[in-house]
């Protein structure tokens, strides 16, 4: 049973749903019933850990707009727990000497690993993994979340606030203006935060793993045979792409608190008061308007995929041309394993699988798949 209707490729087959996302050096695929993620080490060989999934799309789950809500926090929880993943890999591999010196991760890239969860994968309804381990968060994940919330909500309201003191506007902080001004602000603070990023020689990489993601979906959703020259002609842009959920939820914010901002009472705290009272009241409304984004983007990308209506996905494909960047063969390589494994998975859900396997070779790898077997 998917936890997301089937995609009816060109050639008229429908499908189960694959979501992927990007990792350090890998690729982490999810089906209905499993996810693999596959790390290419730095000898070349690669790893790959599955799981099960289980399908909690019952009751109140399945409604719409709380499926989104609850999807944006398993794509937290899911989606950084592959990254911990890859990273941890990444640090065992590197020696003592290079360890002690500036190889491993910076500080900004940790705390970025929840945001790059949500920009390289695609927010889906609700799902549960069988590891103990799924509700619990680490400190780095609490870390990122305030890191989020300081730069994508804070932030853009104080250069609102700051820019009618500036030029003397007079804005009050529920008026239409001052959330235009929040809104401009907050598009202008993502895309910079995507192009700062992705300067970094290990995000660098992941974003061309997330081409090579969206690729390898393309290819399988063709009806192609999985191998690098079919995936390399694809486009590495993909309407269901966690970066178009993200400028999607951007835009819908402005419409949401500029409605709901001249209903408000007024706060008489002063304007620093008034922006402190405006930004606790913002965020309860955050799941809310990821719901509400969740809903836009399904529908987006079954009916604006083709035609006039494609226009509409044209904001998240211009961001994504900054968090998706070719791939290279062998990261297609490793996109295209993680794909079939999971596809092997997905074909006999019943067998018990869970951990981790280690292959000296992509051959080695697809010989010894589900897929394969």
């Amino acid at each position: 049973m998917s936890n997301q209707p089937a995609v009816l490729g060109p050639d008229g087959v429908a499908r189960p749903y694959i979501g992927g996302q990007a990792l350090i050096e890998g690729v982490m695929m999810r089906s209905p019933h499993a996810f693999s993620a596959v790390v290419r080490r730095r000898d070349g060989s690669l790893t790959v850990h599955e799981e099960p999934m289980r399908d909690v799309r019952r009751g109140k789950l399945s409604w719409p707009l709380v499926r989104g809500a609850v999807a944006l926090v398993e794509a937290l929880k899911l989606g950084s727990r592959a990254l911990r993943f890859s990273v941890d890999l990444y640090e065992k591999d590197l020696d003592a000497e290079e360890k002690a010196a500036a190889n491993k991760p910076s500080l900004l890239s940790l705390l970025s690993l929840p945001i790059i969860a949500l920009v390289t994968s695609e927010p889906e309804q609700p799902t549960a993994t069988s590891s103990k381990d799924d509700g619990k968060r680490s400190a780095i994940t609490w870390l990122s979340i305030l890191f989020a919330l300081g730069l994508f909500v804070a932030l853009p309201q104080a250069f609102a606030q700051g820019t009618s003191s500036l030029l003397d506007l007079g804005l009050d902080v529920r008026s239409v203006g001052f959330q235009l001004l929040t809104g401009s602000a907050k598009m202008v603070i993502v895309v910079g935060y995507m192009l700062l990023i992705r300067r970094m020689p290990e995000i660098y990489r992941v974003f061309q793993y997330h081409g090579a993601e969206h690729k390898s979906i393309y290819t399988y959703e063709s009806g192609e045979a999985l191998n690098i020259e079919n995936a390399r002609k694809k486009t590495t842009l993909h309407p269901r792409c966690g970066t178009t959920f993200i400028v999607m939820v951007a835009l819908v914010s402005i419409v949401v608190f500029a409605a709901l901002g001249p209903f408000l009472p007024a706060f008489g705290l002063g304007k620093l008061g008034d922006n402190v009272a405006f930004f606790l009241l913002k965020l309860p409304f955050l799941p809310f308007i990821a719901a509400i984004t969740f809903e836009l983007q399904r529908l987006l990308a079954k009916y604006a995929t083709r035609g006039p209506l494609r226009v509409l996905l044209w904001p998240g494909f211009l961001v994504q041309k900054i968090t998706t960047i070719e791939p290279d063969d062998a990261q297609l390589e490793v996109a295209l394993a993680s794909l079939s494994v999971t596809l092997g998975r997905e074909a006999k859900p019943a067998e018990q699988f869970n951990g981790e396997r280690d292959f000296a070779s992509f051959e080695r790898l697809m010989s010894g798949s589900p897929a394969n077997a």
